[in-house]
């Protein structure tokens, strides 16, 4: 089994900055993709980044990009969401996620492509 604990949410101002943890473990030999999602009220859930295992390739959505970024220490089995520039719209619950098996996903941002989920982390951005 593989367990995912987020960490590093809080509130802040509109043009502030947060950077998320997610701590991997268990059996992470099983994993490779992880992502990070969020999910605002009355919104689906939304893929944010994604990074792959072995080569670091990386996926933003639109909305984040240049804002932005997310890094992995696979010695620590941890990843990492930086957020800068942070606005009113990012207020969310984040998730991070982790892909079982050893194919990359075709759609490395739609939930479907992740098998393993953590509880969340929440952030607000006040105007």
């Amino acid at each position: 089994q593989v367990q995912l604990v987020e960490s590093g949410g809080g509130s802040v101002q509109a043009g502030g900055s947060l950077r998320l943890s997610c701590a991997l473990s268990g059996y992470t030999s099983n994993t490779n993709t992880m992502a990070w999602f969020r999910q605002s009220p009355g919104k689906e859930r939304e893929g944010v980044a994604s990074i792959t295992t072995l080569d670091y390739i990386t996926t933003y959505t639109d909305s984040v990009k240049g804002r932005f970024t997310i890094s992995r220490d696979n010695a620590k089995n941890t990843v990492y969401l930086q957020m800068n520039s942070l606005n009113p719209e990012d207020t969310a619950m984040y998730y991070c996620a982790a892909r079982r098996g050893g194919s990359v996903p075709v759609s490395p941002l739609h939930p479907y492509s992740y098998t393993y989920w953590g509880q969340g982390t929440q952030v607000t951005v006040s105007s």
